[in-house]
């Protein structure tokens, strides 16, 4: 097309620039042609007149739309040229902070300085399988990409990665080797991967240095081989070295620093194990200080040592080797700092004592004469003789140099070599990829022999780059037909026959390196002298004679020959290698023992070293090593490049090319000119003109018409596309030559992509403004009718208020005439009634006033005459009480004076004798009278004493009494004093009131005006009152509802963080639930290998040893492996069996393995034990159970102690009957002692028949005390598991020992029930024909034993009796001790109560009543909730006591119907003879058992698991049938209480399940199958397991059916492991099947057809978003989403495990494409949006159809949800940010960012995201507390649970299908 066309108005063109390189313009007029200049404006909106060439006439180059900026592969591009390229790598570099780019086959990787989070074990997962195209550019594309071509063409591959220093060659190459470690794994185990990887910081280490421009710069080149087996698994690896630069041991630049090693090495140089070396700071020695740089910011020397140990320790290099090479290297710092003086102009000497020589000495082993003499001289030799010749001081350290460089090389092959053993296995090598990670172009102010070799290995690398691309433009056309034409492309074969041609510059540099007196001048002039005039490549600078110019494919470079020769030639002193030879240092000895051969074959270059290549051939004669010791270093690296590009020639290669951005380290930080001088020399500008050369734009024929669709008519659009597409563009592009029509595409010329883009763009901006024209015209004119009808709706509006208005006003008119009528009316009847009121109101209040007073007065009067009467009687009786006294006192003092008066008379008479004589007249009659009287009055006194003492009694009391009464009277008394004084009082007060009387009456008048005016006052305040007491109501009333809303804010937050608390718990819960089953998961993998280890080990011994191989008999198949001892017992097999094979499988392999197992196993038991740990306080929570069922049953216990006591005074008689018995039988040993009249027989007779009389009776209370006995031990032991052995009793005769008996009773009671051992009745008549024989013999007397069994039987029951006593007492002793603690708890609770009371007493009144208030709640709370546990406990105790009597009431009805129909009681003494009865046939009471013998065990295994097809036992059986016959065998061998069968039965199924999942894991049928038997099985065990938690659903008939004799809980744990790993394999099968349908139909493709159109792509062909035949769909996963829900429907899958395999199917459905669709910068779009939600409401839809919305996978597809949101969201403003940082709470940071890096503009209309909205972004989500990962973990799988879900179906109802060939198992 003409340039007219594209070079129009508003056309973008590209025009150099000095500081950008180039810059960006706008034409501003139309280019026509013949114009000498182009009007433009630059994008700050300058404008300009470019100028054209006059000569050339070439316009500037024409820029891309800006929907392919950006884009993934550059030759996307329409326009291929250099500033296109250059701004396409700067947007995606600074604005998406993309650093990887396709240039067709090559990755461009830009280094960011910075670390990104690109590089996980997720990102590798991502690209792990994926086609180079259908992800963003990444070094494991590449990766992928060449480990793919390798499994599938199995030809051996290459990645090239190279570069400028600093520009992350390294690290790229390490990217690439970790990718191949982790996605490939390792075939031996043992770790070769992580071998390989070590390998790195080893050599970064001695290989690796800090320059200018990098401060890990690799100094050498090098080429890792890794090796893969037949299953493409690493096996080992093999690394070759090139150009070790030699020079930096002895000198560094400034800002640069030596290796890494010598650095670690000093400051580590404190630790106690380098103390040896002699070492200090890196400033103290010449060699690490000569950059004045000796620390890199960021990096720990010391930890760095560490990992390089650490490194030579896993790659097997001992603690002494790892000693001895510190030692080398330390010895060489020693060298640096050796001083050599001047001795004179001509030699030199080395000061006496040197300390560093004599370090250096000491460490490499060699004498100090020695090495001091050689330092400073050479041995010369001629033909005849040999002299030694001194040197200068310059010479002499230069040889000291040589000498360091020397010794450094050789250390460094030597560890380079025992890498390579290390990463050598005995394994045989398939195929390998090679990673060759190489320096790229150097260029610098001065350029020596170093430079000169690097630049000579990029141009074969660029040859043969070249040459590659040439070769796949080649193959692209010639397949798809194309007309090939010879691309002219830059061949750089001149310049490398410039440098290795014959006669060539090292042919040259060999020459002169023979000459005698050959030197750099004498080379530089034959250089002038050959090639000056014959090659164009070679030039001469002008101002100098000792220099040369080459012009290289990248740029011109001047080399300096200063040196050529002397690096050429690697000298090294001889005499000084021979005393190193000499050393005692066995390390240094090793690294010169092959000296005399040939050195390695890479040679090494002196200033930048050799390199080193591993394959040396020792079989190589000596002399061909001399020969080949003798070339230069030239000649070797010539060799050994030609090598390396045979060896690349011979695998496939694959590109890196790392830019380096910027000098100074910045990140992201572009240098458009640094840029573009890489572009230059890495050959990325070459590929994009081969490419552009042809048609680098290539389209098929469906992306073409699905794209350009709109520019075709409809009658253009034929069935055949692919004609469609052909008449299309002959009519839009005239010219033939810009394209070709291929087979399966079509090939444009550059620029053509663009003109089809910009008529595209015509027609849609056409289309666009004609919808505009039409969309407004109908706004218009929507607009205008809806303003029509609004100025109608007004009017009339308007209209009908008016009128509204005017009868509104008449009726307020009449109705205020009403009002005012009836106004006035209410007006005068209010002020008549006022007045009315008034009146009343004060002809009340005066009557009212009347009465009062006349009240008042009479009041007065009546208490006037009370106070008188009472103070006249008190006067009154005050009178009387004092004329009473005078009388008494008067009356008192005559009878005194009459008194005295009699008294001297008396005297006077007394005094007479008369009066003696008539007193002694008659005094004997009187005394004994008197005495008579005294005897009497004795009497009287005893009975007056007598009566004195009551009197006494009574007189106290009466004295009491009347002491309180004369205590009354005097109160009283008092009383009436103070009333007397009060009377008095009165009357004063009487006389006040009256005076006060007029006063208060004239007051009156004035009391009453103020109390009407207070009376006012009071009702305007209790107006005021009852106003402000409203207020206050209302204020309550606001305030009890805030009260209100507040309770119930607090009620929802309480409620919310419970809710928070309990998902926080249920989280917790899932994530310990997700650990254990991913330690199942490992679990079962380590055995999984463990197995495939021993097959492993059992063929290699096979192999060494053949024949047969005895199976270990003692080794049980049995036996179960989840049982705590098998798997040790395996280990210590396995570990044995390795050592048998020891030679076959690697030490450390098998040593790992074994710690890990054993870490694994002492983590399950550790689990165990926690089981253990609960089951045990499951049965102590049983036996107080126990307890308190024994209290229950005291009574019975009474009774049988009673029974027990009868029994033993009964067992004495016997003991003594039998006594007897026995002397009279053996006391006379005469004949006839048996005669019927004999005593012994008598007393044997009357003993047997009240023997007989007695056991009849006997006999049923020991069968009845024999059941309970039973019963009770039963209900105490919980089932006991294992039964006594029994013995059977076959001739009681021979038991003669008591102990005999006692076992054979045992045996006999046990056994009673069978018929066999049914015994025949002893009989009277039996015993007298036995009693009456010749020979009598008590023990053929005795011969059925029943007598003697029965009294040992008697003894036994007595001993059980007396064992239940002290158990008994043993409980009670125990519930004693529990009284005691609960005693000692109270006391402690009473302590506390007192402390709280004390603590409550010291706080004030109101805080105390609320802390009692609060220890009430808090007591009664837990009283409350101990009598909730003890009535669960009671309601437990009697649940299970019921179901233990119905048990016992069935097992009692069961033997005595046995006893009934087959026991005779042993006391009968006449045969019964039986008569023939006929017993109607009932119908059979199946028990829900089935029977199978022993050895048809494995058949049923095998016919019920191994062989059977899950598809005909899906669609024609019920759900579960496998399971439910285990089971009905598994109750079967309980019914048996057979422990060993149920051990074998549940190990065999185990293995069994284990067994088929391994065969057939991948079938999804099978394994849901599997999944749902094991868990209905497993529901079995819980259902039937006699648990009341797992019974509440049961029938009757269920309940019966329970297990009665073991406790399966640990093999429900086990079943249950087992079905989690089936779960586990379930997802995996499922994930197998669906991951490679997921970006195919969620992502490619267009549900929705014509919503996205297909933007141009580049070389790495995605694939294709039009579904052509085989494409998986959505249609296709919705059909396989459906596949799975209608199998496990079959199978009968518990809903609730549907429900989360449902879940874990729509968790990996959005994991896996939100990862894709952040790893693909083509599908970040909007119309992708819109895609993306569409099928996610289809996949809802789909969980609405089968009734799945409330599993929880809708939630798990809420980040792809909220990503589609995001693309489809604007993103402009602020605001758009603040919505999308609310909308996006699923997706993290990280992952929105790069949502919004990728978004990429389908169609011009389209904007993209600005940075700065991506830099708002970030900043409002900096807070977020969010993990930093950027991938979704599409490994995760959700922790399984498997609630129970109990069967209804009766088991005694299941039949067994002949189908299954189970004819062998018996219904019982």
């Amino acid at each position: 097309m003409a340039a007219s066309e594209l070079y129009t108005k508003c056309a973008r063109v590209w025009i150099p620039d000095v500081e950008e390189v180039w810059k960006s313009a706008e034409l501003i007029k139309d280019y026509k042609n013949g114009d000498a200049s182009l009007q433009l404006m630059l994008e700050d909106g300058t404008n300009i007149d470019h100028k054209l060439d006059p000569k050339t006439k070439n316009l500037p180059y024409l820029r891309n739309p800006d929907i392919l900026v950006g884009e993934n592969d550059l030759t996307a591009l329409s326009y291929l040229h250099e500033p296109a390229v250059l701004h396409n790598l700067k947007v995606r570099f600074i604005d998406s902070k993309l650093i990887y780019t396709y240039c067709g086959i090559v990755l461009v990787a830009i280094n960011p300085y910075e670390t990104l989070p690109i590089y996980g074990t997720d990102i590798i997962n991502a690209y792990s399988g994926q086609n180079m195209g259908d992800m963003d550019p990444h070094i494991f594309a590449v990766a992928e990409e060449a480990y793919k071509q390798m499994a599938r063409d199995e030809r051996n591959q290459s990645i090239i990665v190279s570069g400028e220093s600093g520009a992350g060659k390294t690290v790229s190459a390490k990217y690439a080797m970790r990718y191949f470690a982790t996605v490939s794994g390792s075939a031996s185990e043992a770790n070769v991967e992580e071998k390989v990887l070590a390998s790195n910081p080893i050599m970064e280490a001695i290989g690796n240095a800090k320059t200018t421009r990098n401060d890990n710069s690799s100094r050498f080149g090098k080429y890792i081989e890794i090796g893969f087996d037949t299953r493409f698994r690493i096996i080992g690896a093999n690394m070759r070295t090139y150009l070790l630069e030699k020079s930096r041991v002895v000198f560094q630049a400034d800002e640069e620093r030596n290796y890494h090693i010598f650095y670690q090495l000093c400051a580590s140089s404190h630790l106690p194990e380098f103390k040896n070396l002699k070492l200090s700071s890196a400033n103290d020695f010449l060699y690490t200080r000569q950059g004045r740089s000796p620390v890199i910011d960021g990096v720990d020397d010391t930890k760095e040592l560490c990992s390089t140990r650490n490194a030579f320790s896993l790659l097997g290099i001992n603690e002494s080797y790892q000693k001895g090479l510190f030692q080398v290297l330390a010895a060489i710092l020693h060298l640096g700092n050796v001083e050599i003086k001047d001795r004179d102009s001509d030699s030199s000497i080395i000061p006496p004592n040197n300390r560093h020589l004599t370090a250096f000495c000491e460490l490499v082993g060699v004498t100090y004469q020695d090495m001091s003499q050689w330092l400073c001289h050479r041995k010369l030799k001629t033909a005849t003789e040999t002299y030694i010749k001194p040197l200068p001081r310059l010479q002499a350290t230069n040889a000291r140099d040589a000498l360091s460089k020397h010794i450094y090389a050789k250390l460094f092959n030597w560890i380079v070599e025992h890498v390579n053993k290390a990463l050598i296995t005995n394994v045989k090598q398939h195929s390998f990829i090679g990673v060759l990670d190489i320096y790229g172009f150097e260029t610098f102010e001065i350029n020596s022999f170093e430079q000169f070799c690097i630049n000579y290995a990029n141009e074969k690398l660029q040859q043969q780059f070249n040459m590659h691309v040439f070769k796949l433009e080649q193959e692209e056309y010639m397949k798809e037909q194309i007309p090939w034409t010879l691309i002219d492309f830059y061949d750089n074969q001149p310049c490398i026959n410039l440098i290795e041609a014959k006669m060539g510059i090292l042919d040259l540099l060999d020459e002169e390196c023979r000459m005698p007196r050959g030197s750099d001048d004498s080379w530089a002039q034959k250089l002038y002298n050959t090639h000056l005039k014959t090659c164009s490549l070679f030039e001469k600078p002008r101002m100098s004679n000792r220099a040369f110019i080459i012009q290289h494919f990248a740029d011109k470079v001047e080399y300096q020959c200063d040196g050529f020769l002397e690096k050429n030639k690697d000298t090294v002193n001889e005499e000084q290698i021979n005393v190193l030879k000499a050393s005692k240092f066995d390390l240094l000895v090793e690294l010169f023992q092959d000296e005399e051969k040939a050195t390695s074959p890479t040679g090494q270059v002196p200033g930048t070293g050799g390199r080193t290549r591993l394959s040396v051939k020792p079989e190589k004669s000596r002399e061909t090593s001399s020969r080949e010791h003798k070339k230069t270093v030239g000649c070797q690296f010539r060799n050994s490049l030609q090598m390396l590009m045979d060896t690349l020639n011979a695998t496939t290669p694959h590109y890196v090319r790392c830019i380096k951005p910027n000098d100074f380290k910045l990140a992201f930080s572009f240098d458009p000119k640094r840029a573009v001088q890489q572009l230059r020399a890495c050959g990325v500008l070459e590929t994009i003109r081969i490419s552009a050369a042809g048609f680098p734009s290539r389209w098929t024929y469906q992306e073409f018409f699905s794209r350009y669709r709109v520019l075709m008519k409809q009658k253009d659009v034929l069935p055949d596309k692919k004609l469609t597409c052909r008449n299309v563009l002959e009519k839009l592009v005239q010219d033939q030559d810009k394209y070709q029509f291929g087979k399966t595409k079509i090939f444009f010329r550059a620029g053509q992509v663009a003109y089809l883009e910009k008529l595209r763009a015509d027609k849609l901006r056409a289309a666009c403004i004609r919808i505009q024209k039409t969309i407004r015209c109908w706004l218009a004119r929507k607009k205008y009718l809806r303003k029509r009808n609004a100025a109608i709706t007004i009017q009339r509006f308007t209209r009908g208020y008016q009128a509204r208005c005017l009868a509104k006003f008449l009726r307020r008119t009449q109705a205020a005439t009403i009002i005012q009528k009836y106004q006035r009316m209410c007006v005068e009847k209010k002020r008549y009634r006022q007045k009315q009121a008034a009146a009343l109101a004060m002809q009340t209040i005066l009557r009212a006033y009347m009465a009062r007073q006349k009240y008042q007065a009479l009041l007065r009067e009546h208490k006037a005459v009370i106070i008188q009467k009472h103070v006249r009687g008190w006067l009154a009786r005050c009178w009387y009480k004092r004329c009473l006294v005078s009388l008494v006192y008067l009356q008192c003092c005559f009878r005194r004076m009459k008194a005295r008066r009699e008294l001297k008379k008396l005297k006077i008479e007394a005094r007479s004798v008369e009066h003696f004589k008539k007193l002694n007249k008659g005094m004997e009659n009187k005394i004994m009278q008197l005495q008579r009287k005294i005897d009497e009055q004795n009497k009287d006194n005893r009975l007056i004493s007598d009566r004195l003492a009551g009197l006494e009694t009574s007189y106290t009391a009466e004295s009491e009494r009347m002491r309180g009464e004369l205590g009354r009277l005097r109160g009283v008394e008092e009383d009436a004093k103070n009333k007397g004084n009060q009377v008095n009082s009165l009357l004063e007060e009487l006389e006040k009131l009256r005076k006060e009387l007029s006063a208060t009456q004239q007051e009156k008048k004035t009391i009453e005006d103020w109390a009407q005016t207070y009376r006012d006052e009071m009702e305007k305040m209790v107006s005021e009152l009852k106003d402000q007491n409203g207020s206050l109501k209302k204020e309550k009333d606001d305030l009890n509802r805030s009260i209100q809303e507040q309770s119930q804010q607090m009620t929802e937050k309480m409620a919310r963080l419970i809710a928070e608390e309990t998902q926080q718990l249920e989280t917790d819960l899932n994530e310990e639930r997700s650990r254990y089953q991913n330690l199942l998961t490992e679990h079962l993998r380590l055995e999984e290998k463990y197995d495939d280890l021993k097959e492993e080990m059992a063929l290699s011994s096979n192999v060494s040893k053949p024949g047969h191989r005895r199976t270990d008999s003692t080794h049980s198949s049995n036996e179960s492996e989840y049982t705590y001892n098998s798997e040790y017992a395996e280990l210590e097999e396995g570990s044995r069996a390795a050592e048998d094979v020891t030679r076959g499988i690697d030490t450390p392999l098998t040593l790992k393995l074994q710690k890990r197992l054993t870490e694994l196993e002492q983590e399950k038991q550790s689990l165990r034990n926690e089981l253990e740990n609960k089951e045990e306080q499951f049965q102590r929570a049983r036996a107080r159970d126990d307890a308190e069922f024994k209290k229950a049953r005291g009574a019975e216990l009474e009774y049988e102690s009673l029974k027990r006591q009868e029994l033993e005074s009964e067992n004495k008689k016997l003991r003594h009957d039998l006594a007897e018995m026995r002397q009279s039988l053996l006391g006379h040993p005469a004949t006839g002692a048996g005669a019927p009249g004999s005593p012994a027989y008598k007393v044997l007779l009357d003993q047997l028949n009240a023997s007989c009389e007695e056991l009849e009776v006997r006999k049923e209370e020991v069968l009845i005390l024999r059941s309970q006995l039973v019963s009770q031990k039963e209900a105490m032991q919980h089932k006991e598991t294992m039964t006594e052995p029994s013995v059977y009793v076959e001739d009681v005769s021979k038991l003669k020992d008591a102990d005999e008996i006692k076992q054979a009773y045992i045996g006999l009671k046990d056994t009673n029930r069978s018929p066999r051992f049914m015994c025949k009745p002893l009989e009277v008549s039996d015993l007298l024909s036995r009693l009456r024989s010749a020979a009598p013999d008590f023990h053929k007397l005795n011969e059925d034993g029943e007598l003697w069994l029965v009294n040992q039987g008697l003894k036994e029951t007595i001993r059980l009796l007396e064992h239940q006593l002290q158990t008994q007492r043993r409980s009670y002793d125990n519930e004693v001790e529990a009284l005691r603690g609960e005693l000692q708890n109270v006391k402690e609770e009473n302590n506390r109560q007192q402390q709280l009371l004390a603590q409550n007493l010291q706080l004030p009144p109101e805080a105390r009543i609320e802390a009692s208030l609060q220890h009430e709640i808090t007591r009664l709370t837990n009283e409350n909730l101990d009598l909730m546990e003890q009535l669960e406990k009671q309601d437990r105790t009697i649940r299970k006591l019921k179901k233990q009597l119905k048990v016992y009431s069935k097992r009692i009805g069961e033997m005595g119907a046995g006893q009934a129909e087959g026991q005779t009681s042993p006391g009968q003494m006449v045969d019964e003879p039986i008569h023939p009865v006929n017993i109607p046939r009932r119908e059979k009471d199946f028990q829900g058992m089935l029977e199978y013998k022993k050895e048809d065990e494995l058949k049923l295994v095998k016919n019920l698991i191994l062989e059977l097809k899950p598809r005909g036992v899906a669609v024609n059986l019920i759900p579960g049938l496998p399971a439910y016959i285990l089971f009905m065998c598994l109750r079967h061998a309980d019914y048996l209480n057979d422990d060993q069968k149920v051990r074998t039965l549940l190990t065999s199924t185990i293995n069994s399940i284990k067994k088929i999942l391994k065969k057939r894991g991948d079938d999804f049928e099978t394994v849901s199958f599997w999944l749902s038997n094991t868990c209905r099985f497993l529901h079995c065990l819980k259902q039937y397991s006699g648990d009341p938690a797992f019974m509440k659903h049961n029938s009757q008939r269920q309940n019966e059916h329970s297990l009665s004799n073991f406790d399966l809980a640990e093999y429900r744990q086990v079943i249950s492991d087992l079905a989690i790993q089936i779960y586990q394999q379930l997802i995996k099968c499922m994930e197998n099947i669906l991951q490679p349908m997921i970006v195919s139909g969620m992502l490619e493709h267009e549900t929705i057809q014509g919503v996205s159109g297909v933007k141009p792509t580049g070389l790495r062909k995605r694939t294709s978003s039009i579904a052509d035949e085989g494409t998986d769909t959505l249609d296709s996963i919705l059909r396989q989403l459906s596949a799975f829900h209608s199998t496990m429907c079959q199978h009968g899958t518990d809903p609730e495990l549907i429900k989360q395999v449902v879940k874990q199917q729509f968790y990996i459905i959005g994991a896996v494409t939100l990862n894709n669709l952040l790893l693909r910068k083509d599908m970040c779009s909007w119309s992708k949006g819109m895609q993306i939600r569409y099928n996610v409401s289809q996949l809802e839809e789909w969980l609405r159809d089968k009734g799945l919305m409330t599993c929880g996978a809708k939630e798990t597809l809420e980040p792809l949800i909220q990503a589609a949101q995001l693309l489809q969201v604007k993103k402009k403003t602020d605001e758009d940010a603040e919505a999308i940082c609310s909308m996006c709470l699923a997706l993290t940071t990280a992952q929105i960012v790069k949502v919004l890096n990728l978004y990429t503009p389908v169609n011009e209309f389209e904007e993209r995201v600005s940075v700065a909205f991506i830099r708002t972004i970030q900043t409002r989500l900096r807070d977020r507390c969010e993990t930093p990962q950027l991938l979704m973990d599409t490994k995760m799988i959700y922790p399984v649970t498997f609630p129970f879900n109990p069967s209804s179906l009766a088991l005694e109802t299941i039949q067994i299908p002949t189908s299954l060939n189970l004819g062998f198992l018996t219904r019982v």
